[in-house]
Formats: structure tokens, sequence, C-alpha cells
């Protein structure tokens, strides 16, 4: 064979060899990629930035529903855990829309933790995220759900307490109507129903006056307060029933402790504790009222001598409607509300309410509010 035809055979079997090498390189070259993109996988461009902005919770999961992207919301609510989801209904939810390509929406409730009955309520959105990956979106709402919760407790007392002063005010009505030839029958029924009057009146306004602090707004034009001159304004409305039955109330207090907060909403606090005071004291008895500062905390503190209050039911004593006696309850006209008003109030300031008793010993509230700075002088207080 001629020379020249073995070099350009040569020439063309060489170049057919490193195209065939190139081809073999390039072939690995793209399964080594594909292999790299299954151990390390990546979201879309920009998902990840979006995930960390989230407040909510965001999940992206990958075709073996494997956690490859979340947000710190879905951490913090424990829906992630080890790169997988926690709940097996959420895996349940995403397996359905990987299988039929439509995005799903539900409203979960799961429990919040391998310990405890406490549940998490849930808005869930699943959705494909391109062709490879499946998006969680939740939204935590049991918050919401515990204050519909709340609503409805709330309403359902409401309607308990008012139906015994409404249906006795129309006995009693019936009995004035009945007992009409006889003045001294009018005049008694007359006072019963004047009584029942009253305390459906107290019962409406201690529940416009809780609506009041439970609003975003409860406390209005806060103010720089004399903690002292508060705790004078609710002697003076508790006085005469103090004097009545000749119940003695003793107070000592700092005349620099300072607070910010609306007045009329710390008189009516402290008002109501004293008001407790009087009520489930014995007469010819004393109330001690003292009010210090402690740490850059004002501390006001209601003592009595009454019955006291059982250990179990301590807990509960911030309850609406809640009355450790209620036989005694009725019979002094007390609605249930009132140291509900004073922990709602109390929190609106930024501060807290605590309770020490024991039968037969009395009782001790205590409300601690953070000491304001001396700034400019309290407002009331006398030089």
């Amino acid at each position: 064979m001629d020379s020249a035809w073995l070099v350009l055979l040569s020439l063309g079997l060489g170049l057919a060899v490193g195209a065939g090498f190139v081809w073999i390189l390039h072939i690995a070259a793209r399964r080594g990629d594909h292999a790299a993109q299954v151990v390390s996988p990546s979201v879309p461009d920009g998902v990840d930035q979006v995930l960390d902005a989230m407040e909510s919770a965001g999940v992206v999961l990958d075709p073996s529903n494997n956690v490859i992207k979340a947000s710190p919301g879905a951490h913090a609510i424990g829906l992630v855990w080890n790169g997988a989801l926690v709940h097996p209904h959420l895996v349940d939810i995403v397996d359905r829309v990987r299988r039929t390509g439509e995005p799903a929406t539900e409203e979960c409730e799961l429990a919040r933790g391998p310990f405890g009955d406490a549940n998490i309520h849930l808005s869930v959105r699943v959705a494909r995220l391109g062709s490879r990956y499946i998006l969680l979106l939740a939204e935590d709402r049991t918050e919401s759900f515990r204050l519909e919760s709340v609503r409805r407790d709330f309403v359902a007392n409401i309607s308990h307490e008012l139906k015994t002063p409404i249906g006795a005010v129309s006995l009693l009505a019936e009995a004035l109507d009945d007992a009409s030839d006889d003045p001294e029958q009018v005049r008694r029924f007359a006072l019963r129903l004047s009584e029942e009057a009253s305390r459906l009146a107290r019962i409406t306004q201690d529940i416009i006056e809780l609506s009041r602090l439970q609003a975003a707004d409860a406390l209005g034009d806060a103010e720089q307060l004399s903690a002292r001159n508060v705790v004078k304004s609710a002697i003076d409305q508790n006085r005469v029933a103090a004097e009545s039955r000749n119940i003695e109330i003793a107070m000592r207090g700092e005349k620099d402790a300072l607070v910010i907060g609306n007045e009329a909403l710390l008189v009516t606090a402290v008002h109501n504790l004293i008001s407790n005071a009087i009520q489930y004291s014995p007469d010819d008895s004393r109330i001690g009222i003292g009010v210090r500062t402690v740490d850059g905390v004002v501390e006001i503190a209601v003592t009595d001598q009454g019955e006291g209050i059982p250990e179990e039911d301590l807990d509960r004593v911030f309850e609406r409607f809640f009355r450790v006696d209620q036989a005694r309850s009725r019979n002094t006209g007390g609605t249930g509300l009132g140291l509900s008003i004073v922990k709602h109030a109390v929190q609106n300031h930024g501060g807290e309410v605590r309770v020490w008793s024991q039968p037969g010993r009395g009782s001790t509230f205590t409300i601690r509010l953070p000491e304001a700075s001396t700034i400019r002088p309290p407002i009331g207080e006398n030089q």
C-alpha cells in the first residue's frame, strides 16, 4: 500500500480514537455532575434567599423527601429534624402532591413535640417547585385558635353569669305584681329587685372593663405616677365599705416609688384587690397595704386576715368568673371578674401579679411593676 495512504489511515484512526475518548470523558463528566446533584442537591435560584427571609415555615424537599432547605420558622415550630419532615401527615400530603401534580391546602392539628399533649394548628400549602422539588409552606395559627377558644369560653361564661340575675329580676317582677296589695311585701321585693339590678350592672361594667383592657391600645396616654398615690386613691374608694364592717386599712409606702402607666387602670387594679380583701375578711379585722421598690421593681402588696385560699385553687384565682367560695361570692355581690381585671391591667403595664395564701392565715396579693426613672416629679405627689 502506498505510504501516503498509510499516513492518512493512521491519521483517521487517531482522530476516531481521540473523538471516542473525548465522548467518553464528556459522558463521565455529565454523570459526575448528576451524581453530585443527587448527593448535594440545590434549590432553584432565589429560593434560598426567600426561605431565609420568611417568618413562617417553608420547606423544600427532593424526590426522596429529603429536606434540602428549610426556613428558620420551620425549625422553630419543629417541622424538620435530621433532614426530614417530622410529622407523617405532612409527608402524606407531599407524596400526594408529587403523585397528582396538583397543589394541596389543608388545616392541620399536629403534636407540638414528642412529650405532652400540646398541639399546633397549621395552615399548610404544598405545591411542586420545578420538575424535581416540592415546596411546603405552613402558617402557624395556634394563637388564633387559642384566642377563638378563649372567646367561646368567655361567651359561655357570660351567658351563664348573666342568666342568674336576669332570671331573678324576672321572678321578682312577677312576685312584685302578685303582692301589689301588700306594702310590706312590695318593699321587700323592691329591695331585692334593686340588689339584683345592681349586681347585673356590676357584671356588665366588669365585662366592659375587661374587654377594654384586652384591647391593643388599653393603656392610652401613659404617665409617670406615684405608686403611693395610686394606692391612696384606691383606699379612698373602699373606705366606706371598710368602715361599715369596722375593718382597718393600714398603709406603709415609699414616697419615691414611681411607675409609668395609666392612673385609672392602676387605681382600678389596686381597688379590686382591696375590695376583695374587705369582702373576704372578718369584721373588726385589719388589711395591710405596702408599697416598696426592690431591684428596679415597684411592689404593691395587699394582705388580709381572711380565710385564705386552698392551694389547689391558687393557680385559678385569676381566671374569669372563677370563685373560691361560690356561695359567699354571690352573697357579697362578687362577679368573679375582679382578679382577672387586675391581671390584665398589670400585664398591660409590663408587670405581673402574684398571690400567697394559706387557709386560716389570710392572703397576700402583690402587684409588681417596672420602676420608672425619676426624670420628672410624679403626678399629684405633694411636695
